[in-house]
C-alpha cells in the first residue's frame, strides 16, 4: 500500500515565503522568463522585423502569429475534451484565415477567381494642352470597365463580410441564449445530454485557453 504525505501547513507557509523572495524571482527569471523571452523573439522574428507603429496591419500580423502558435498546441496537446476543444480549433483556424487575407489584401485575386481576371495594361500618359502637366490615358473598353467595377465591388463585399465575421468570432455567442435554452430542458435532459457541447460553436476569444 502506498502512503502519500501531504505538505504540512508549515511547508506551505515556507513555500509561500520562498516564492516571494528575490532569490526565487531571480531563479524564475533565469530558468523560465529569459529563455521564454528569447524563444518568443525567435517565434515572432518576422513580425518583429517588420513591425511599425503607424498601421494596424502590423498589429494583425502579431495576432496572426500568436494564434498560429496557439492553435497547433491546442489541437495537438490540449487537455480539454474534444467536443468543445476541436470547435475552438476550427474557429481559430478560420480566424487565422481571415487575418491572412486581410494582411495580404488578396480580395481582388479572390474576386477574379469568381468573375475572371481583369485586363491589365501598362499606364500611359499624354500631355495636357497649354500645360506642363500630364493625364492618364483611359483605354479600357465599356465591357472592361463594367467587369472591373464588378471585381472591385465583390472584393469590397467579401472584405467587409469577413471583417464583421472576425469580430463576431472574437466576441462569441450570447450566454443569455444558452441560459434560456437550459431553462427549456428538463432536469433529466440536462443530466443526460451535453447541452453545452451541442450549443457551443467554438467562438469567443475569451474561451481560447487550455
Amino acid at each position: 500500500m502506498k502512503i502519500k504525505y501531504e505538505n504540512s501547513v508549515l511547508e506551505k507557509i515556507m513555500d509561500f515565503f520562498w516564492y516571494d523572495t528575490k532569490l526565487w524571482k531571480v531563479k524564475d527569471a533565469l530558468t523560465i522568463g529569459i529563455p521564454n523571452f528569447f524563444k518568443n523573439i525567435w517565434r515572432f522574428r518576422k513580425e518583429l522585423y517588420q513591425h511599425q507603429w503607424w498601421d494596424y496591419t502590423f498589429t494583425l500580423q502579431m495576432l496572426h502569429r500568436s494564434l498560429s502558435i496557439m492553435v497547433v498546441k491546442l489541437e495537438k496537446d490540449g487537455i480539454e475534451v474534444d467536443s468543445s476543444r476541436l470547435k475552438k480549433v476550427a474557429k481559430i483556424y478560420r480566424t487565422i484565415q481571415i487575418l491572412k487575407s486581410k494582411i495580404d489584401g488578396d480580395y481582388i485575386e479572390r474576386a477574379e477567381l469568381k468573375y475572371g481576371k481583369m485586363r491589365r495594361r501598362s499606364l500611359e500618359f499624354e500631355p495636357i494642352e497649354n500645360s506642363t502637366s500630364f493625364r492618364m490615358v483611359d483605354k479600357d473598353t465599356p465591357d472592361e470597365k463594367k467587369h472591373r467595377t464588378k471585381i472591385y465591388a465583390y472584393a469590397n463585399k467579401i472584405e467587409e463580410q469577413e471583417w464583421k465575421e472576425l469580430w463576431q468570432i472574437f466576441e462569441g455567442q450570447d450566454l443569455k441564449q444558452y441560459a434560456h435554452l437550459l431553462k427549456l430542458k428538463t432536469k433529466e435532459e440536462q443530466k443526460n445530454n451535453d447541452i453545452w457541447g451541442e450549443w457551443f460553436d467554438g467562438s469567443g476569444m475569451r474561451s481560447w485557453w487550455d
